[in-house]
């Protein structure tokens, strides 16, 4: 299954291990926010409202920071952009640490959000220009396993943290770790090229220009589809990633560690997934991936919400919980590029991958104002339904991309 991986040019190597690290420690950053709200709830005297507006304030203002840091690249290089983006994401996840309310709290989250976003855009679309047709969708896809490991190592260092220390301490602590992305930047300025790219593709104008560029013709009519597939997937993904904490500790009553454990098996699930799906997007296709992914997942989240489970029960679900609904992920870097033609490309992904996480925020936003009428289980399982429901929608209007050249996608694509 890896021997393709020995085929790769070390310039396609180098890439795929900066992007991976790139994206897995991403996710440490962002992803513990979702351990820390019990501990925000108690210490700092935040409503589950107000914890559910600082989930979406990241993801929201990630839509902007990726939309522009992916327009960005189509002009001032993939590279260079990915530097930035991954120091800024990495100071203000820093800065959260030493918060004293929910106004600062909310400030630093949202300019955390700016790079977040963007280091994503620019990864992604410099992944899926160096790495050939051939490998294309299995390298891209591996590299979003680097997610399941950020997530990971968010849920070991929660674990850790709040066994040693007290809550009103290590949710600080966790922030504090927030900072190691930006270590990562010597490892791109030292091995990671721009990709070479023809010259005559190179975006004209201004770099205001460049950020509307895929949303004008004949881009337009592509752009809004992927962005509403996008907004379903991110839309689904953040109702579960980011309340299953909140739902396992106060609904399931389970302590920190017990919480910790279990999430740890849903990531392990969610490890696999991406592996999988890494693997089916370029052996059934992008689209049918997409596709098993989002049925799977609104099937299974109202099992694991509504099903009266035992733990041990919630065990097995959660594993498979996280292999199924983290699948859809391998696909989407590799099927973006390869529906935008290179002068657009950069900003094309952006916009979608952002716009659509950023709308797909309402939905944990939802979650958290409805938890205390419909009960927190109801409502993740809800609004997970519907955004799995939409994202269906939007791929049934898109076409299928497996094997196409990034060199000779056109207009009419």
């Amino acid at each position: 299954m890896l021997a393709w991986f020995s085929d790769l040019t070390a310039r396609e190597r180098r890439t795929m291990i900066a992007c991976f690290g790139g994206w897995a420690l991403d996710a440490l950053d962002v992803m513990m926010f979702a351990f820390v709200i019990p501990a925000l709830i108690a210490v700092l005297h935040m409503t589950v409202p107000e914890a559910g507006e600082l989930a979406t304030i990241t993801l929201l203002i990630s839509a902007f920071g990726g939309w522009i840091a992916g327009a960005l690249s189509d002009r001032v290089g993939r590279v260079r952009i990915l530097q930035i983006t991954v120091i800024w994401y990495a100071v203000f996840t820093f800065l959260c640490g030493f918060a004293q309310n929910y106004q600062q709290l909310f400030w630093f989250r949202a300019l955390q959000g700016l790079g977040f976003g963007g280091e994503w855009a620019a990864g992604a679309v410099l992944m899926g220009e160096v790495i050939r047709d051939k490998y294309r969708g299995r390298a891209v896809g591996i590299v979003q396993t680097g997610w399941a490991i950020g997530w990971g190592a968010a849920a070991l260092f929660y674990t850790l943290f709040f066994a040693i220390m007290p809550q009103a301490i290590a949710w600080r602590a966790m922030f504090w770790i927030g900072i190691l992305p930006a270590f990562l930047v010597f490892y791109i300025r030292r091995f990671v090229d721009e990709p070479d790219l023809p010259r005559d593709t190179r975006p004209m104008g201004t770099a205001l220009t460049q950020i509307f560029a895929a949303l004008k013709p004949p881009y337009l009519s592509i752009t809004w589809r992927v962005a509403l597939m996008v907004t379903g997937s991110q839309g689904g993904s953040y109702v579960l990633t980011i309340w299953l904490p909140t739902y396992l500790k106060t609904v399931k009553h389970m302590s920190s560690v017990g919480t910790g454990s279990y999430l740890l098996v849903l990531i392990l699930g969610a490890f696999f997934g991406f592996l999988s799906g890494a693997y089916l997007a370029d052996g059934i296709g992008r689209k049918a991936t997409f596709m098993v992914s989002a049925i799977g997942s609104a099937g299974l989240l109202l099992v694991y919400m509504l099903a009266p489970l035992s733990n041990s029960e919630i065990l097995i679900v959660s594993f498979l919980m996280g292999y199924i609904s983290l699948m859809m992920f391998s696909p989407m870097g590799s099927f973006m590029t390869e529906l935008f033609p290179t002068e657009v490309r950069g900003a094309g992904q952006g916009f979608c991958y952002n716009v659509g996480r950023g709308i797909g925020a309402l939905f944990p936003a939802m979650v958290g104002f409805l938890a205390h009428r419909w009960g927190l289980g109801v409502a993740i399982a809800s609004f997970g339904v519907v955004a799995y429901g939409v994202m269906v929608g939007a791929l049934l209007m898109l076409p299928e991309t497996r094997g196409r050249s990034v060199a000779n996608i056109g207009v009419a694509d």
